[in-house]
């Protein structure tokens, strides 16, 4: 688990997450790395744990008890509570002693409407900060990843996060053309959840299919020797707990929905893209950023079925936030 720094700084840039919420502090980088989750009483909307105390709680509390995700698809479901979350984030990374109000920066996927966004700024100004940013979360990423986005040649770049899909097409600072798909890490997730629960009659939890998604997930077959993975759930036909071992073919198998979805919105976004910018992309290829380009075998299956050279960025998931956090020292453009 990535330890917590505090920060006088009171400049910071926050990837706002469907799973996980990121801080990044000009001095010290990352500062911050902790589920998007909050556990409330139900009968009084009394907040109990934030992060990873809260996440620790799932599937596992009582009744009066709910752990809910502010957010979902990267929109703010629920502002009261995304507002708490914020608060509890932005002040666990800045001392009390020199507290002051930060500016902040957040990267928010390209589909949110501007009700959605202005949603993000109340939540945040709520939260304690003094002027609030949006940036397009594949702005970010590709700033993250250290793409040259103020040159004028064509760079891509695809973030895969918990809860949508951003491809974009950048060139001379700006966004050329974008697409962005409600699909993320999450129903990757959920699609495991259905093909075992389908499959075998076993109804596992969101932890379970996760771990899953990361030790036995892939696109394509990597080894003729496949692992398998035990997991144990609860049995549809007797009520009872039960277990089986599941295959790296069976994975591929539950997530071959989600991924021809994300390959969809990648080929849709180029064949709208001005032929001039189409040959930049073919010169520097495409970069994949966020927790979904860690999914084995995905950047070599999207070179497969696009024809061009896919890299995976260094650290993807803190792409988003390292690139709101690089955006502080240039605010006149996002004020622009």
């Amino acid at each position: 688990m990535l330890k917590i720094f505090r920060t006088s700084a009171c400049d910071l840039g926050i990837d706002l997450g469907t799973a996980n919420t990121l801080v990044y502090s000009k001095d010290q980088g990352i500062v911050l790395k902790e589920p998007s989750v909050v556990a409330v009483l139900r009968h009084t909307g009394k907040v109990l744990a934030v992060g990873e105390e809260a996440r620790a709680m799932v599937g596992r509390t009582p009744g009066d008890i709910a752990v809910l995700r502010p957010l979902k698809n990267g929109v703010i479901a629920d502002l009261d509570v995304a507002q708490h979350m914020l608060q509890y984030f932005i002040r666990k990374t800045v001392t009390s002693r020199l507290y002051k109000k930060p500016r902040v920066i957040i990267g928010t996927p390209s589909i949110n409407t501007e009700m959605e966004k202005r949603a993000v700024v109340t939540a945040a100004m709520q939260a304690g900060a003094q002027n609030v940013y949006i940036i397009e979360e594949t702005m970010a990423a590709a700033i993250g990843a250290g793409l040259a986005v103020e040159e004028p040649s064509g760079s891509m770049v695809v973030d895969i996060g918990a809860g949508t899909t951003d491809v974009a097409i950048i060139s001379l600072g700006g966004i050329v053309r974008s697409q962005a798909i409600r699909i993320g890490g999450i129903e990757m997730d959920e699609a495991i959840i259905q093909y075992v629960k389908r499959t075998h009659s076993l109804v596992i939890g969101e932890r379970t299919a996760e771990a899953v998604k990361i030790s036995i997930g892939s696109t394509r077959v990597l080894r003729q020797d496949e692992a398998r993975l035990e997991v144990r759930g609860r049995n549809m036909l007797t009520g009872l707990p039960g277990a089986l071992m599941l295959s790296e073919q069976e994975v591929r198998l539950a997530l071959a929905e989600p991924v021809a979805a994300i390959i969809e919105a990648v080929k849709s976004t180029l064949e709208g893209t001005p032929p001039e910018l189409v040959a930049d992309i073919i010169d520097r290829g495409m970069v994949l950023t966020g927790g979904g380009a860690l999914l084995r075998g995905l950047d070599v299956l999207l070179s497969q079925v696009i024809g061009i050279t896919v890299s995976v960025a260094d650290d993807p998931l803190t792409c988003v936030a390292r690139g709101s956090g690089k955006m502080l020292d240039n605010l006149k453009v996002l004020r622009h």
